[in-house]
């Protein structure tokens, strides 16, 4: 395989993250729509190695059920105890080789909850490996401080003589500020032999990875180090606090790269962005807004403040203002909130209002079509350039079934109207205000469903003597307009 194309990339997420303090496996904790190892998977994939190889232990039933999920070509290898890094490695190159595969040639070996690294700087590391002919090289960084970590010791010519842990290390070594990653690329047949000579005599009875190093070195091969750009791609994730650092990371370079590619981004400090978002040139964010899962936004579309759009597409020029949508499709130009409320199958057309105070579940608007305010929009096809009234309530739902509603084209419902499903309002239909539909309405129809209206006269006084409607009724019946009580005494 040549520097593009690795032989192989072995992933290592056995390990069970008891510092997450979680029922969920750490490298299953999503950053910014993605598992943390669907980050890694996704960065190792684009070096389109000769094989990957994730190796699990933990929750090793939900963590290869995902991984079936997001890469089914990936190999998963179980470590059945989690006995060291170097035995993961191992475990995973058995895999292989129950499958006829030897790997020969450049092998990387990262982690499973490094989401911020990637496949730029593994290229960086497969090529420098290769161009230096190196058995073993690590990916580094250089920290602000390097408090704690392994500090890489390096000779004149630049390649790594020792690794030594922070707690081991000279005055001299920890103002070495170039750390260790974790993350290497081997000669996959050196790789091999090493690892078979990797020893457990160590405090917690482990095959260490790191001392393949050493083995190699000793037997006369060279051990290098390639830089990464950035440090914090290396971070692992071992916490929630660590946990939420990387994301604030991983969001403001998803942020970074929507502004770069035409997008305003009003507030980047109050914008939430998932790593599968697209969008179009000219659109704009205001602040408060989270865009998570395969949300699209159109060329000049504006969503926010405060919106939340899970899943949903926006349309070329549509304004989505204090908004929660999900799986929705909004149409061009199309004018939601503010405080609506898209649930999943709601597409909107073209032009279509989705005003204040406005639920919507699996219904579809025609072009310019609105529905203004105080209402709920369920299991629905309504046509074109119709009004629905306000307080309009689509009740599609008898207890047991739900049942849908069909209103035409150019129809006007009234205020506070029923819709009692299944029903059909045919094009150019009217309904009167207070309305409860539980028939058909034919096409150019009225539909009045209410009571006759009576009024009872003197009820007041006769019902509710002595209080201040009776009063206020007894004042503008003899025309002086003012209750008991108003206005000062005649001099």
């Amino acid at each position: 395989m040549s520097a593009n194309r690795p032989a192989a990339v072995v992933v290592l997420a056995a390990g069970e993250g008891t510092r997450m303090k979680s029922a969920t496996p750490k490298v299953l904790h999503s950053l910014c729509g993605t598992s943390l190892v669907g980050h890694v998977v996704g960065a190792s994939r684009s070096l389109d190695p000769g094989h990957l190889v994730v190796v699990v232990g933990h929750a090793r039933e939900q963590v290869a059920a995902h991984l079936a999920e997001i890469d089914e070509q990936a190999h998963t290898a179980v470590q059945e105890q989690q006995n060291g890094t170097g035995h993961a490695v191992r475990v995973a190159l058995e895999e292989l080789a129950q499958h006829g595969v030897l790997v020969e040639g450049t092998t990387i070996v990262t982690c499973g909850d490094t989401p911020l690294l990637t496949g730029a700087t593994l290229r960086h590391l497969s090529e420098v490996h290769e161009s230096e002919g190196n058995a073993v090289t690590v990916l580094s960084a250089e920290v602000p401080d390097a408090t704690g970590y392994g500090r890489l010791v390096r000779a004149a010519d630049g390649a790594v003589l020792e690794i030594v842990e922070h707690k081991d290390a000279t005055a001299g070594q920890r103002a070495i500020r170039e750390i260790n990653s974790g993350v290497f690329a081997f000669d996959g047949r050196l790789l091999a032999d090493a690892l078979g000579k990797v020893r457990r005599d160590n405090s917690q009875g482990e095959e260490y990875l790191t001392d393949v190093l050493g083995i190699l070195r000793e037997a006369g091969h060279r051990v290098g180090a390639a830089v990464a750009a950035d440090h914090r791609e290396i971070a692992g994730i071992n916490n929630r606090v660590q946990l939420a650092q990387a994301r604030r990371t991983l969001n403001e370079r998803l942020l970074e790269e929507a502004m770069l590619a035409g997008v305003t981004v009003v507030d980047p400090a109050t914008t939430w962005m998932d790593t599968a978002v697209t969008y179009e040139p000219d659109a704009v964010v205001q602040p408060g807004t989270q865009l998570e899962g395969a949300t699209h936004l159109g060329a000049g579309s504006e969503v926010g403040p405060h919106a939340r759009l899970t899943d949903t597409v926006v349309g070329a020029g549509a304004r989505v203002d204090n908004t929660v949508a999900e799986g929705a499709e909004i149409g061009a130009g199309a004018k939601v909130g503010p405080y609506t409320y898209l649930r999943p199958g709601t597409k909107l057309s073209a032009e279509v209002k989705a005003g204040s105070f406005v639920e919507m579940k699996n219904a579809e608007l025609g072009e310019g079509t609105k529905v203004p305010h105080l209402s709920y929009v369920g299991d629905a096809v309504i046509g074109e350039q119709t009004n629905i009234g306000a307080a309009s309530v689509f009740v599609n739902y008898d207890g047991v079934d739900k049942h849908r509603t069909t209103i035409g084209s150019h129809c006007r419902t009234g205020a506070d109207n029923m819709f009692v499903a299944p029903v059909t309002v045919g094009d150019g239909a009217y309904t009167a205000a207070g309305s409860v539909v539980t028939k058909d309405v034919p096409p150019g129809s009225l539909a009045v469903a209410r009571g006759q209206q009576r009024n009872i006269a003197g009820w007041v006084a006769r019902k509710r003597p002595g209080s201040a409607a009776a009063r206020a009724a007894e004042a503008a019946a003899d025309g002086s307009g003012r209750t008991s009580g108003e206005g000062g005494s005649e001099s």
